[in-house]
């Protein structure tokens, strides 16, 4: 039978595990061991109060997880892939991006030098780089010629994010022109009007 002391260390430990279980559940960080302690100051306690923690927590959303020496709650493994929430925040490209992405895609691969000559402007680092992060080019064969400069190509994942399964699918100057994207009665590149027989 239990004596009134024991009903007191009872209580008293559900009192210190509320503590910490709000203690860790509060904290938007990891809580470092010792601060636990300063809480708590008997490790054996602390201890167990951790371990029941971790195994009333352990078949929950959310469980308790040692990193480092801290304790988080941390969502269950087992549930954390319907969790995810991804979101697209969609960055316009900059013209210079848009021309340079049309550029490799039309006339892949090409090397930096062919894109600045076909866009009239130098090229930006920062340009290539973007369309890098995004996944939409990537390294092509260097090109036989002095100096083995690198060539750009586009990747699957241009392919995938355009809605195309290959390359041929692109459209072409008539697909464009029929679109509205560009002028029917002017050339590409010197707008000059094209005569109709």
């Amino acid at each position: 039978m239990k004596t009134d002391q024991d009903k007191i260390n009872e209580i008293d430990f559900h009192i210190k595990q509320k503590i910490i279980e709000a203690l860790i559940f509060a904290s938007a960080e990891p809580v470092p061991y010792s601060e636990l302690k300063s809480r708590v100051k008997d490790t054996n306690v602390l201890d167990q109060i951790l371990k029941a923690l971790e195994n009333d927590y352990s078949a929950r959303g959310v469980n308790l997880h040692v990193i480092n020496n801290s304790y988080a709650f941390r969502t269950s493994s087992e549930i954390s892939e319907y969790l995810n929430i991804e979101k697209e925040v969609s960055k316009p490209l900059s013209r210079a991006a848009t021309e340079t992405l049309s550029i490799i895609a039309y006339h892949q691969p090409v090397t930096r030098s062919e894109i600045e000559n076909i866009r009239g402007v130098s090229l930006s680092r920062g340009t290539i780089d973007v369309l890098l992060e995004l996944g939409w080019i990537q390294p092509g064969p260097r090109k036989s010629t002095p100096g083995n400069p690198l060539t750009w190509k586009t990747s699957d994942a241009f392919l995938d994010h355009f809605g195309l399964s290959e390359l041929d699918e692109l459209p072409g100057i008539n697909d464009l022109k029929n679109s509205g994207l560009l002028d029917r009665n002017k050339i590409i590149f010197n707008d000059e009007p094209i005569k109709n027989d």
